[in-house]
């Protein structure tokens, strides 16, 4: 551990988890190179070599990977206590903002001024996930073979829909074959990528290279902490069937989420495509565009992108109040669905993160991990073309070439305004190098300016 560097306490660390998490925009990209900045770059809690691990851990996690992240570097630092402030204040600005909304949404329903700061929002967003796929990108395609990988994992899933849990599944089996064959760009050897201005190395930083002592903690330990979460986790679910019964919606909202919580494999908008299914198809508790309203509230605000599960949750309880104030109906279902959604994220971390720290000298694991972060860059490209035809284009449609059902913009629905607001949050970004908050609060007025002209 360096000895020029004060480790931090608890309440210390707390302020760095409150200003990450209120500045926690972008999506996962951008939020795990917004930890990245400020965790190894700024403070040197920890280095590359090990960021990387941890990340490539939850990578494989059902659930949100950058709040799980930060329950892995906060249990690191301050043990349990540090991973539950983490992830807690990772996700409070997410819950508090998407609730605010959620209220005036079920009030006043589509307001002018909120649709227009929304418009804007979304340039920023888009020029945000952009610098994020590139510094995630730098850090993990260190060589051609990481490079090849990432390539294929974007040819698969934008021009084959080759399901995400394949492509893992791919990656990890490469990656762990080719380290086992001795080939050198699997060895981690294969050239050092960049993330912003700094490599930092694991000597280099307060944690160092070797684990702490509470990480080596023997199976006994981790079934009981493992019990304590599964009692907090699904307790709320048993109670709400045993006293309501399967027809009412918070245990519907309850058993669903719990369900979407293990197996919300690929990504955010892979898990929000089965959300949609599911919420606007199966059970009526939204309407398409309403999901699609949801989902700008989510890309627009602090927190994991799936905090959208906490409109879909609060909408649904709203809508059948049963008795209750639809406003409390709506509230209590938000937070039932909040609970149920991310309480699990601390299981899979708390339970498995002691034995993959274990493992972080074992080169064909590390090798396998690596593989299947460079496959996520790809896929991670696919959603930042996704999310930018449907934030610059009007009108998307599917064609047909070479055998392969493509979606492409339909260009004469380009919105001109909308370019011309991602060009400038492009340049705000790379060229001035403003922050996140900068640049979405100058795209929100622009936003307004451009869409609600009678609001100001």
């Amino acid at each position: 551990m360096m000895q020029d560097r004060h480790y931090p306490t608890l309440a210390e660390a707390t302020r760095i988890w409150a200003r990450i998490g209120l500045l926690s925009f972008g999506g996962p990209a951008g939020q795990i190179a917004l930890m990245h900045r400020i965790l190894v770059e700024e403070r040197r809690w920890l280095g590359e070599k090990r960021f990387l691990h941890a990340l490539n851990y939850c990578m494989l996690l059902p659930g949100p990977e950058a709040m799980q992240l930060a329950v892995y570097v906060g249990w690191l630092m301050h043990r349990i206590p540090g991973g539950i402030v983490a992830g807690i204040l990772f996700v409070l600005p997410g819950v508090a903002a998407i609730m605010g909304l959620s209220w005036i949404y079920a009030l006043y329903g589509n307001v002018g001024a909120v649709e227009a700061a929304f418009f804007g929002l979304k340039a920023a967003v888009m020029a945000i996930v952009v610098q994020a796929v590139i510094r995630i990108g730098a850090r993990a395609l260190k060589n051609r073979a990481m490079i090849a990988i990432a390539g294929a994992s974007f040819v698969a899933i934008f021009g084959f829909a080759v399901p995400f849990p394949v492509l893992v599944l791919v990656a990890g089996l490469v990656g762990f074959f080719g380290a086992r064959a001795g080939l050198p760009a699997f060895e981690g050897r294969g050239g050092r990528g960049r993330v912003g201005d700094v490599q930092v190395d694991d000597a280099e930083t307060l944690l160092g290279e070797g684990s702490p002592d509470h990480t080596r903690v023997d199976r006994a330990w981790a079934l009981r902490v493992a019990g304590a979460l599964l009692v907090l986790w699904l307790a709320p679910v048993a109670l709400l069937f045993g006293v309501a019964g399967p027809a009412d919606v918070f245990a519907q909202i309850a058993a669903f989420f719990s369900v979407m919580a293990v197996v919300t494999f690929g990504g955010a908008y892979a898990v929000l495509a089965y959300v949609a299914q599911e919420a606007v198809q199966n059970f009526g508790w939204l309407a398409p565009g309403e999901m699609l309203d949801g989902l700008g509230m989510a890309e627009t605000t602090p927190g994991p992108l799936i905090m959208v599960t906490q409109f879909v949750g609060f909408m649904a309880a709203y809508r059948e109040a049963a008795g209750l104030s639809p406003l409390l109906a709506g509230t209590l279902g938000g937070l039932l669905t909040t609970w149920v959604t991310f309480t699990p994220c601390f299981l899979w971390i708390f339970l498995g993160a002691p034995f993959i720290e274990r493992l972080r000298d074992n080169k064909a694991l590390t090798a396998a991990l690596t593989a299947i972060t460079a496959a996520v860059v790809g896929v991670i490209l696919n959603l930042a073309v996704w999310f930018g035809m449907h934030v610059i284009f009007d009108k998307v449609r599917t064609v047909r070439t070479m055998g392969l059902d493509v979606e492409l913009p339909v260009p004469a629905s380009i919105d001109i305004a909308a370019l011309l607001l991602v060009v400038a949050a492009v340049v705000a970004v790379f060229r001035f190098r403003l922050g996140p908050v900068a640049v979405l609060a100058g795209c929100a007025a622009a936003g307004i300016l451009i869409r609600a002209p009678g609001f100001l």
